[in-house]
């Protein structure tokens, strides 16, 4: 699905009439690869977009990621209905060059906020999330040793904003504890001959240099299910929050191997508009 397309979508679905402001500027992070409300590879405890309790809103994202020997596009949309419930669809597409061969995956997703506020409450925000993921053809996952076409993931995320913490900036952080049999997000199949793990860490922090822009980094354990020697993935980021409208991230990535190929680092860049 091409970039414009989707942003045309969720103009005509959502509409600017129903724009919801209720939180503060940032607030709601920007949007993971995967379709929810985080950073840029890490799923995080707030809900996409700026609704408050008694508001709703929507919001639709596209991002690149260009790698050494691959390339990932993802569009999506998110909903959030009245700051409790966030549903989430996304498309990934996984360009591998060398073989002028496209790998396509559809993600769905829900996340509930179980508890607080990352602003408010004492503790962090907690909130359980889901994603369901399916392939469109899992010919490259077969031949790699992939038990399934299909998964579904789950995780329990936290995170808390602590103002004027670090010489008077602003002090974000992230945990996620996350339940997956994915290889590579799930585009290279689901559990495999060598099965390990499924429980991963998953981390994100950032430090505010004004209201509009923030730096930080991830990492995201991965498992090696298919003995191709899977890596962690770690990014660092820049965020530009102009407004309640929009958000860009740019990222420099290294996801180290995939698929038996080395060195995978290469830029992300994402685009989120909030309706």
């Amino acid at each position: 699905m091409k970039w414009a397309n989707v942003f045309a979508v969720c103009l005509i679905v959502c509409g600017p009439t129903y724009a919801a402001t209720g939180k503060l500027l940032a607030t709601p992070g920007v949007s993971q690869v995967e379709g929810s409300a985080g950073g840029g590879i890490v799923p995080w405890a707030q809900l996409a977009g700026y609704a408050s309790e008694d508001e709703w809103s929507a919001s639709g994202f596209c991002s690149r990621a260009s790698l050494k020997d691959y390339q990932l596009d993802v569009c999506g949309v998110q909903a959030n209905l009245f700051n409790r419930v966030e549903l989430s669809f996304a498309r990934q597409n996984f360009d591998v060059d060398a073989l002028n061969l496209d790998i396509e995956q559809d993600i769905v997703g829900a996340k509930v906020r179980l508890y607080g506020d990352i602003v408010y409450s004492k503790y962090p925000q907690l909130s359980f999330g889901i994603q369901h993921k399916s392939l469109d053809d899992a010919t490259v996952a077969n031949l790699l040793g992939a038990e399934d076409d299909s998964g579904t993931d789950y995780y329990l995320a936290a995170s808390k904003l602590h103002l004027g913490a670090l010489g008077g900036y602003n002090w974000f952080w992230n945990i996620t504890m996350r339940h997956s049999r994915a290889n590579q997000l799930g585009i290279l199949g689901y559990g495999g001959t060598n099965d390990s793990a499924p429980w991963q860490l998953e981390a994100s922090s950032a430090v505010f240099l004004s209201r509009h822009w923030a730096v930080g980094a991830e990492y995201r354990q991965k498992s090696n299910n298919l003995g191709l020697g899977e890596s962690d993935w770690k990014d660092v980021f820049v965020a530009w929050i102009p407004n309640k409208s929009v958000s860009v991230t740019a990222a420099w990535l290294d996801l180290g191997k995939i698929a038996g190929q080395p060195s995978q680092t290469g830029w992300y860049l994402s685009v989120t508009g909030y309706f």
